[in-house]
């Protein structure tokens, strides 16, 4: 089951997205401001992501600006030629104006789900000096090849994975609990740190930012 995220804080509009994917089969994610979209979009990322672009918050530009890897139809009011024009050149798959026929937003939908593009056969992960070879397991920062332990490399390719977005801390356990069991929320800090430490040892720049209340994310600097 396809699995789409609306992102407008019009309640009505919402429940009215909601009503009509979910009656087409699809399953439905929603946030009503900027901030809850880039929260909702840090966990398991949805298959599209429909964007209104009057968020209270960050506004849509903002948050389309953090998404990638996920096609986003920006649904709004705004109907400038130019205005549609800059969110196709900034990253947005498609612009539907409000008010919409329903029919067209479905066929638009059907398109970009079937346009999908799998990242199964992305084996190299990279951001800024950072390289995370998926097949080989291998990391290298600032050109060097690096040692992570089982936990320190699955932390980060979990960040890497989802650049520029925010990792809450029970996001990261409950994502390598499978391969890190030993991992705990006690010891995710020290994971961190000695992750922390050996990045900035090879590049000297501090990758990992802490969030206060929140969790993680990858910064560069």
């Amino acid at each position: 089951m396809k699995k789409i995220a609306i992102i407008d804080d019009d309640v009505s509009i919402s429940d009215m997205l909601a009503e009509l994917l979910t009656r087409e089969g699809y399953q439905v994610q929603r946030a009503y401001s900027g901030t809850e979209a880039l929260l909702l979009l840090a966990g398991e990322k949805p298959d599209l992501i429909l964007l209104d672009l009057m968020l209270p918050g960050l506004s849509g530009e903002e948050v389309l600006s953090q998404i990638e890897q996920v096609p986003v139809i920006v649904v709004s009011a705004k109907a400038d030629t130019q205005d549609k024009v800059n969110l196709l050149l900034s990253g947005a798959a498609d612009y539907i104006t409000k008010p919409f026929d329903t029919k067209e937003l479905l066929a638009r939908i059907a398109v970009q789900l079937r346009n999908i593009e799998k990242p199964v056969n992305r084996t190299v992960l990279h951001f800024d000096e950072l390289s995370l070879d998926l097949h080989r397991h291998q990391v290298t920062a600032g050109g060097q090849m690096i040692h992570l332990t089982k936990t320190e490399y699955a932390i980060l390719k979990m960040l890497m994975q989802n650049p520029a977005q925010v990792i809450t801390k029970n996001q990261i356990l409950d994502r390598i609990s499978d391969d890190t069991p030993d991992c705990m929320e006690s010891s995710l800090k020290v994971h961190i740190s000695n992750l922390r430490r050996k990045l900035r040892q090879s590049t000297g720049k501090n990758y990992i930012e802490a969030v206060w209340g929140i969790g993680f994310q990858l910064q560069k600097k």
